[in-house]
């Protein structure tokens, strides 16, 4: 079963300075899983954590995980420019984007940013529009379906993300020929893995890949970005990744394969957003109303507005009563205020009695969801503050206000009084 990381007691301090509801994040077991993370694939000296900005794009997060030594992958220039002010050099960027703006590729290159390109025909554009740096990184989709033995994990044909083997060599060949110096390769086939086997499976055939790339190409690839899909297990069970494992099962097929076709030399990257993040945060929110009808309803101050996967994904999140704990347990619906029929935290799910005014946590909201949020109904995104290692909590992020909403609207038949 899944406990919060912060006691009742601690909780109850917090949501008397800070109203309801706002997404809570651990300092410390974020710091604790990068370090597990760059433990354990310090095998290899070139090996980069670059956390993917979109799961949890607030600058006090990215701080730690700079000190971590992390860097950040990102998306859209909005995310370029966030990591860029938080600080981080060059080499610490990498932009992973597809269907991509000019503007986006031209900032890329004035910040020194390690692109990383979705389709071919991006090759062309690029240089069009921004020239070639000296280091490109492609873009792998293997089409099919992506399974661990009789199971499957995900089916790449149907992902607008990458591109064919043969236009993968074809832009490499390309790329030799304009004067590109150094090259990455990048694969994304499966999200929210839970399982050990993902990572050395995916590597297996990337490595395989580079082999050959050098065979064909005389190319010696410079890096491999083995981008996300390490997941984490939301369900009460609770079975979490090892990373530990994962990085040796990575380590063992890297010498089995990289090394003795020299090309041990070969940096390893990750993008492990999710991974990072999501286990380290809780959306906090409070018991407005119970309602009974076909269903016992416990309504909160919360809705998808703040954390979306429910709704959009019917996705499990655990949720505990940190104020009735020892409570009877009923089976209840939990719901938020937005007139959609989705918007729900919980279906028929058995929990410990939920009274007006209890404080509730919901589980696993570290990545992919303030990120997500929006403003449908006009309700606003919620705060987001730090649970330090001292104890202490530190508001990262503002709540948003009517103020917020409406200053886009001002000027066009709408104006302030």
């Amino acid at each position: 079963m899944k406990t919060p990381f912060i006691s009742a007691a601690e909780l109850d301090k917090i949501t008397a300075q800070y109203p309801t509801p706002f997404h809570l994040y651990d300092e410390k077991g974020i710091r604790e899983t990068a370090r597990a993370v760059n433990k354990a694939f310090s095998w290899n000296p070139g090996f980069k954590e670059f956390f993917a900005v979109k799961a949890t794009p607030n600058p006090a997060i990215l701080k730690i995980l700079q000190e971590e030594n992390c860097g950040v992958d990102c998306a859209t220039d909005t995310e370029l420019i966030m990591s860029k002010k938080v600080g981080f050099e060059a080499s610490a960027i990498s932009f992973t984007s597809n269907d991509t703006k000019a503007q986006e590729f031209v900032y890329a290159r004035e910040i020194g940013a390690t692109i990383n390109l979705d389709a071919y025909e991006h090759i062309t554009f690029l240089e069009q529009v921004a020239g070639l740096p000296d280091t490109v990184s492609l873009r792998y989709n293997p089409g099919g379906v992506f399974s661990l033995g009789t199971d499957i994990m995900d089916h790449p044909e149907e992902s607008k993300f990458g591109m064919t083997k043969a236009q993968l060599f074809q832009g490499y060949q390309d790329l030799k020929e304009k004067g590109v110096k150094s090259f990455g390769l990048h694969a994304f086939l499966a999200s929210n893995t839970v399982t050990n086997a993902y990572y050395p499976t995916l590597a297996a055939q990337l490595f395989e890949l580079a082999v050959e790339i050098k065979n064909e190409l005389g190319i010696s690839l410079d890096f491999i970005n083995l981008s996300g899909g390490i997941g984490v297990d939301y369900s009460p069970e609770n079975r979490q990744n090892d990373i530990a494992a994962i990085g040796q099962g990575v380590h063992e097929q890297f010498d089995a394969i990289l090394v003795p076709n020299g090309l041990g030399h070969i940096n390893i990257y990750t993008e492990l957003g999710r991974y990072m993040l999501a286990s380290h945060g809780h959306l906090v929110t409070k018991v407005l109303h119970l309602k009974d009808t076909y269903r016992h309803y416990v309504g909160v101050d919360a809705s998808a507005v703040n954390l979306l996967r429910p709704a959009m994904y019917d996705a499990y999140h655990h949720i505990s009563n940190v104020s009735n704990p020892d409570g009877e347990i009923q089976v209840v619906d939990v719901v938020g205020s937005l007139c959609e029929n989705n918007d729900k935290f919980a279906k028929n799910r058995e929990l410990p009695e939920a009274r007006v005014g209890d404080t509730l946590v919901i589980h696993d909201t570290g990545a992919h969801g303030f990120s997500m949020g929006y403003q449908y109904n006009g309700r606003l995104r919620s705060a987001e503050i730090l649970y330090q290692e001292d104890g202490s909590a530190r508001l990262i992020r503002r709540a948003e206000t009517v103020e917020d909403y409406f200053a886009t609207l001002y000027g066009f038949d709408f104006d302030k009084d």
